[in-house]
């Protein structure tokens, strides 16, 4: 058996699909399928049943499956063993990680880490949580730091960051003609202002929403001027004065402190937040066991 074509055919086997294992694997379609056939020529069976819409396993297959499945969890904590060896962790390590993680809070924690563990190269992809978990799924990265749980039994959620979200308005932007004597909003008040909100997907706007929607407040109703798809432009927006915003208060501190944006208020929403690192145990290589272990020490949820 070609130790190559059991790699093509764990892939397929588990994304359920040529095309997706393709991509995967930076291999053309073609080769897929011919590597898969000359698997199922060596053992003398099928071991997929392929139909127009979708891609399962013989029963020969889910044998094969379950096999290579042990087969690569023994590779890989052989590699984890044998790079313990060395006494020093080293390679390098890709993570992936929300806007709001990815550029106001894990920057520091990595610089810490790199402190005690030069040798390892960390690569820092930013996206929106959605993107995020995707990759972590696609094998691209090898842990995610998301604001939303998410709904995949095999990877394990650790809270690691607690956060809130704030209103954020212009110091000059007026709001004299919704602001009731207790100077904060109600949440009835909010249809008639300017929202300037991340895109669909993110981490943030889903908080927002939901705690809208658990208010009997419709976010469909909002009046959303523009969707952007960084938290540096949505602060450049709000500083130029076109519309309110949902934000960290993380992310905001030096404005804050400047006063060129200030908090707004609004009566019965419950912002706060958690952040996860997102991970399949059984992939972890040292590196990535080391870094989760200092970051949740530094972080202690």
């Amino acid at each position: 058996m070609n130790f190559e074509h059991l790699k093509v055919f764990h892939m397929v086997a588990r994304e359920k699909s040529f095309s997706k294992a393709a991509k995967n694997l930076h291999m053309s379609q073609p080769n897929i399928s011919l590597q898969i056939r000359q698997l199922e020529e060596s053992f003398q069976t099928k071991l997929f049943k392929r139909t127009t819409r979708k891609v399962d396993l013989t029963q020969a297959g889910e044998i094969l499956y379950q096999s290579a499945e042990k087969i690569f969890t023994i590779i890989h904590q052989t590699q984890k063993d044998l790079t313990l060896l060395s006494n020093s962790t080293h390679g390098v390590l890709n993570i992936g990680a929300s806007m709001t993680l990815g550029e106001h809070i894990l920057p520091q924690l990595i610089g810490n880490f790199k402190k005690e563990f030069p040798h390892v190269q960390i690569v820092l992809d930013i996206n929106n949580s959605d993107q995020v978990i995707e990759k972590l799924i696609n094998g691209k990265i090898q842990m995610g730091f998301v604001q939303s749980t998410i709904n995949y039994p095999e990877y394990r959620q650790r809270i690691f960051f607690e956060d809130e979200l704030i209103i954020i308005a212009a110091n000059d932007f007026s709001l004299h003609h919704v602001m009731d004597q207790s100077s904060s909003l109600r949440l009835d008040q909010i249809y008639s202002l300017p929202f300037i909100c991340r895109e669909a997907g993110s981490g943030t706007r889903q908080l927002f929403e939901e705690q809208l929607i658990k208010n009997h407040v419709d976010p469909a109703k909002l009046n959303i001027i523009f969707e952007l798809d960084n938290t540096q432009s949505i602060k450049s927006a709000v500083e130029a004065g076109f519309g309110l915003s949902i934000i960290s208060k993380a992310s905001v501190q030096h404005e804050l402190s400047l006063k060129t944006l200030r908090q707004i208020s609004i009566q019965g929403l419950n912002l706060k937040r958690y952040f996860y690192s997102v991970y399949d145990e059984k992939k972890l290589t040292p590196a990535g066991e080391t870094f989760l272990s200092f970051i949740h020490k530094e972080c202690p949820s």
